[in-house]
């Protein structure tokens, strides 16, 4: 992992690492990690869909439901994501 992201901040995270006496990024840090990416991907996800959504239900009143299923669908990124830190965790 310390290759991948860098020399300087490998170095960084290695001080970080021997001053704490224990790693810097925990268990907590990697679960609250994978659950804001996954509300911040889903966020990105539903803007699109909710103008379009918008857009259809203007044009026809029956397309309400799946406008609304369609806008909620990322969501569910999110909640396998608090699934999985709750599992694993």
């Amino acid at each position: 992992m310390v290759a991948e992201i860098g020399p300087e901040l490998a170095d960084v995270v290695l001080q970080a690492e021997e001053a704490a006496g224990s790693p810097a990024f925990n268990d907590a840090g990697a679960a609250a990690l994978a659950v804001g990416l996954a509300a911040l991907a889903a966020g990105y996800a539903e803007r699109g869909i909710g103008a379009a959504a918008v857009g259809a239900i203007a044009e026809d009143d029956d397309m309400f439901v799946p406008g609304l299923i369609m806008t909620v669908l990322p969501e569910t990124l999110v909640i396998l994501a608090l699934v999985v830190v709750f599992i694993v965790g």
